[in-house]
C-alpha cells in the first residue's frame, strides 16, 4: 500500500464494495488528517434544499444570483445540523481550517452572509454535516479495500457537476470506473 503521511487535500473514492447507505459511491474531500483521525466533506450527495432555502431559513438578505439555486450537500453523517463551506480562495473568515494555500473549510456565519450577498469566495460548496474518522479508522478502511484515494483537483471540487464527481474522481486515478471490482485481492 502507498505510504502517505496525510490524506488532507485528497479525495476518498468509495469502492463498489462499500455498501454503506451514506458512503456508497461517494467522493469525500479530506480537509484534515492526522494520527488522531480525519475530517472530510462528501462532495456528491446533494440534498433537495438549495442555498436560497438555507438563506431564507436563516433570514439572510440575498442578492438574486444563479448560485442561490445550487443544492446543499449532505457533507457527512456527523453534525448534520451544522453548515460547512468548502471554498477558494481562503479569505479572512471568522472560523476557517486551511487545507491548502488556496482551499479552506469554514463554519462561520460571516462567510454564509457574504455568499448570500454575492460577496463570498469565488468558489464554494455548502454542506450540512461532515464525515469523520477516529484514530486509525480511515487507515483500516483503506486496508479493507473500502476506499481509493487520489490528490484532489480544484476543478473537480468546485466545477464538476455533483452527479459526475464519482466518475471524474476515478478518472483522476487513470482507471475506468466501470471496470472496478467489488472483490478484494491479496497477493
Amino acid at each position: 500500500m502507498q505510504q502517505i503521511d496525510s490524506l488532507a487535500d485528497h479525495l476518498l473514492i468509495a469502492m463498489p464494495n462499500l455498501e454503506d447507505p451514506f458512503f456508497g459511491r461517494s467522493v469525500t474531500y479530506i480537509c484534515e488528517h492526522s494520527s488522531e483521525g480525519a475530517l472530510g466533506i462528501v462532495l456528491n450527495s446533494p440534498l433537495e434544499a438549495t442555498y436560497a432555502e438555507l438563506f431564507s431559513h436563516l433570514k439572510f438578505a440575498t442578492l438574486d444570483t444563479p448560485d442561490l439555486q445550487n443544492k446543499l450537500l449532505a457533507g457527512g453523517p456527523v453534525s448534520p445540523e451544522r453548515g460547512f463551506i468548502l471554498h477558494s480562495p481562503i479569505g479572512n473568515w471568522d472560523s476557517s481550517l486551511t487545507v491548502t494555500d488556496e482551499i479552506a473549510l469554514s463554519t462561520s456565519e460571516d462567510i454564509l452572509t457574504a455568499i448570500a450577498l454575492n460577496q463570498g469566495p469565488d468558489k464554494a460548496r455548502i454542506a450540512l454535516g461532515y464525515a469523520g474518522w477516529e484514530k486509525g479508522q480511515l487507515e483500516k478502511e483503506i486496508e479493507e479495500n473500502s476506499w481509493l484515494f487520489v490528490k484532489a483537483s480544484e476543478s473537480l471540487l468546485f466545477e464538476t457537476p455533483v452527479d459526475q464527481i464519482w466518475q471524474k474522481a476515478t478518472q483522476l486515478l487513470g482507471i475506468d470506473w466501470t471496470q472496478l471490482s467489488s472483490q478484494e485481492g491479496h497477493a
